[in-house]
């Protein structure tokens, strides 16, 4: 349902508001171009996205919020400017000529403590894209090593089972010798070395380690 207002068209004379009143897309658009403020109010203080939101008129709402301004861009009071941005407007947004709340401050000529404000906010936005862009470039570059790593291990199964058995091993042997002992492992490995050098010595005769032994005949 859209709402039209009574006498409206006696209302005002700015020839922007009249446009949005009649739902005259192009003649709003020329008006904007030229240079009309997209924020002026009738004697009621509606807006054209006032009228035209009454009126259902999407297009024209679409090209007014466009044109127009943010609070933000026509704020200069730091108390106002901090609730703003507390409350989700963005500090570096642009209006369709690509000014900032900071450079319209500026033109403005508001009081020095907007300005500091302004520039602290800005800087801060950009240190947190800056932060934002340089973490999401460590999440793309640890992805890429860990699918890189998959692949190469999809490469190469024997690889990868040859050095799993190699860690178990490893694994078991150092729980092994902190059971036993070092020096016992130490003594156990010097038995088992002696016993293998009596039982060569016993089936071929010969001593290992020693040459021009004469073997023994049996």
């Amino acid at each position: 349902m859209s709402y039209v207002f009574v006498n409206d068209s006696s209302q005002t004379n700015v020839p922007l508001l009249q446009a949005c009143i009649d739902g005259d897309f192009n003649y709003s658009k020329r008006l904007l171009e030229s240079g009309f403020d997209p924020n002026i109010r009738d004697s009621r203080g509606r807006t054209g996205l006032h009228l035209a939101a009454a009126r259902g008129n999407v297009d024209i709402c679409q090209l007014l919020h466009k044109f127009g301004n943010t609070a933000l861009h026509l704020c200069g009071h730091v108390d106002t400017i901090q609730f703003l941005v507390s409350n989700g407007l963005k500090i570096d947004i642009c209006n369709h000529q690509g000014a900032t709340p900071l450079v319209l401050a500026k033109r403005r000529g508001v009081n020095k403590d907007v300005i500091r404000l302004l520039e602290s906010l800005e800087e801060q936005e950009v240190k947190g894209f800056n932060r934002g862009a340089h973490s999401k470039l460590e999440t793309m570059q640890t992805a890429e090593s860990e699918s890189a790593m998959e692949s190469h291990s999809l490469l190469n199964p024997n690889l990868q089972q040859g050095e799993g058995v190699l860690s178990s091993f490893r694994t078991t042997w150092q729980e092994f010798v902190e059971d036993l002992g070092f020096w016992r492992v130490l003594l156990l490995i010097i038995v088992i070395a002696l016993l293998s050098l009596g039982i060569a010595y016993y089936v071929s005769g010969v001593l290992p380690f020693v040459e021009n032994q004469p073997e023994l005949v049996h």
